[in-house]
């Protein structure tokens, strides 16, 4: 007569276990970082992927993959296309692959707006640093030289593409960019080399590690330009783009290109998951994501390493992306030029 009930009484303790049982405990987060291992991009990844998981409810463990090509393109149509809404997968991803999809190449595979947006460990500005031991002092002289200097990059959509490019819509400059290495260890390699001249990517990336420790202490090479409200103090005798657009007098016609392509500086080194995800997983990640970033094991080991750590949430970044996606077609086509290789 009690086996019944008793019966319903451990399925009902079960059932209400289960239910408390937070859903990533004993699972495994994986973090498909779409760039090269050893890449600014990739350490800041394994970085938040060392410390996040005592962040969320149940502890999960973190593994990082990474997933190199088409300047973080490959990784990202991975993720918005194969890759589960289910929370076990997430993307470090370049913060300026949305100008492919407003170019429309045949390559993209996602819709910027719709990815499930974490956060960003930080905003960086960029640079463009130049060999020392060539003739190009200053960006005058890149206009006025007869041949352009070469500078390296991974694909269009990245900063060692579309930096370049916009110095020539709006400073006039000339540029050849050299596109198709694998990422930015192969670029800096191949300016040790002499194959190359110049690359541009972030500040921050270049006062983080090897081989720019070195390179700074034998003068290798020297900062061009940097973007940025004012200028950053590490590289503080160079002007910033818009001091060089004064200087140059750009038309404001051109100046408005600028806040359209500089968005990937507040996009910053974004985590994103695959578009679907359920809005109380995509919650839990994104406070896990702030409360890591506040993490002081974290803060001391970014310190260790020389990485600036200037987090944004995910509601931020998903309201820009949608700014960023809702552009004027004349502001479109140009950019589509800015990207042509």
């Amino acid at each position: 007569m009690t086996f019944i009930p008793l019966i319903i009484i451990l399925l009902g303790s079960y059932s209400e276990l289960r239910a408390q049982t937070p859903f990533y405990q004993g699972k495994t987060i994986t973090v498909i970082a779409a760039a090269s291992a050893g890449s600014a991009y990739d350490l800041y990844a394994r970085l938040m992927a060392q410390f996040m998981g005592k962040h969320i409810p149940g502890n999960p463990n973190f593994i990082v993959q990474n997933m190199t090509g088409a300047g973080s393109i490959i990784g990202a149509n991975y993720l918005y296309n194969v890759s589960k809404p289910d929370g076990l997968t997430i993307g470090a991803i370049q913060p300026s692959i949305y100008f492919n999809q407003l170019m429309q190449q045949k390559e993209v595979r996602y819709d910027w707006a719709k990815f499930a947006w974490i956060g960003s460990s930080d905003k960086s500005d960029y640079l463009l640093y130049m060999r020392a031991d060539l003739p190009y002092k200053t960006l005058a002289d890149v206009r006025k030289a007869k041949e352009p200097p070469k500078c390296g990059s991974t694909g269009a959509g990245t900063s060692g593409s579309y930096m370049p490019k916009l110095l020539e819509e709006v400073l006039g400059t000339k540029f050849t960019i050299v596109a198709g290495y694998q990422g930015g260890g192969e670029i800096d390699l191949a300016v040790e080399r002499g194959e190359l001249h110049c690359r541009s990517f972030t500040i921050q990336a270049y006062h983080s590690r090897e081989p720019y420790h070195t390179w700074r202490k034998k003068s290798f090479a020297r900062i061009l330009m940097q973007t940025g409200q004012s200028r950053d103090p590490r590289i503080a005798d160079t002007p910033t783009l818009r001091e060089l657009m004064d200087e140059y007098r750009t038309p404001e016609n051109d100046r408005r290109l600028v806040p359209m392509v500089l968005a990937a500086n507040d996009f910053g080194r974004p985590i994103v998951a695959p578009p679907g995800l359920a809005a109380d997983r995509l919650k839990v990640l994104r406070e896990a994501f702030l409360n890591t970033m506040k993490d002081p094991d974290l803060l001391a080991e970014a310190k260790r390493k020389n990485f600036d750590i200037t987090p944004s949430s995910g509601e931020d970044l998903a309201a820009l992306a949608k700014q960023v996606m809702s552009q004027t077609p004349e502001l479109i086509a140009r950019a589509k030029r800015l990207m042509e290789q």
